[in-house]
């Protein structure tokens, strides 16, 4: 009989146990705050950004329609801008400035470029120590302003009943 009494109080201890232990991970998981969505940047200025753009020298190695392109004849030309299914999001701008190797396009990788190494490092030169924070935030403003996001071409099909 004892040890039908040693089973039933396990039983009925585990039972408290496991109570306890949902009860406290509900807890856990109310008392969290909730994430904050998205990433920002205080609004930028497009003028300053253009201006920016050319101050730094950008339109040597990367091509904006309607800004003098001023790379060399060996220079491969970047295109920025123009009409894409794909958004660029802020984010997505902020770091290909900020962190330039982070993601670079295939068709820019093949050996045959200069505008990275063999290693696959981005060529573009970092500008954290030398561009401001207000010249980011703009720069980055008027990159966005420059892309125009159309609806991907599909093909439907009949639905039929």
């Amino acid at each position: 009989m004892s040890g039908e009494n040693t089973y039933y109080r396990l039983w009925k201890w585990s039972k408290y146990l496991m109570l306890s232990l949902w009860l406290s991970v509900a807890v856990s998981l109310s008392s969290c705050n909730e994430q904050a969505q998205g990433f920002g940047l205080p609004e930028g200025d497009v003028e300053r950004g253009k201006t920016t753009y050319k101050s730094l020298s950008c339109n040597e190695c990367h091509s904006i329609a309607g800004i003098e392109w001023e790379g060399g004849a060996d220079t491969l030309k970047i295109e920025l801008g123009g009409v894409s299914t794909k958004q660029k999001s802020y984010g997505e701008l902020v770091t290909s400035v900020i962190n330039p190797t982070h993601k670079i396009a295939r068709r820019y990788m093949r050996k045959n470029t200069n505008e990275t190494t063999n290693s696959g490092i981005s060529k573009m030169r970092v500008y954290n120590e030398i561009m401001t924070v207000q010249e980011l935030i703009d720069l980055v403003t008027f990159l966005q302003s420059q892309y125009k996001v159309k609806a991907p071409r599909t093909e439907y099909y009949p639905y039929l009943y």
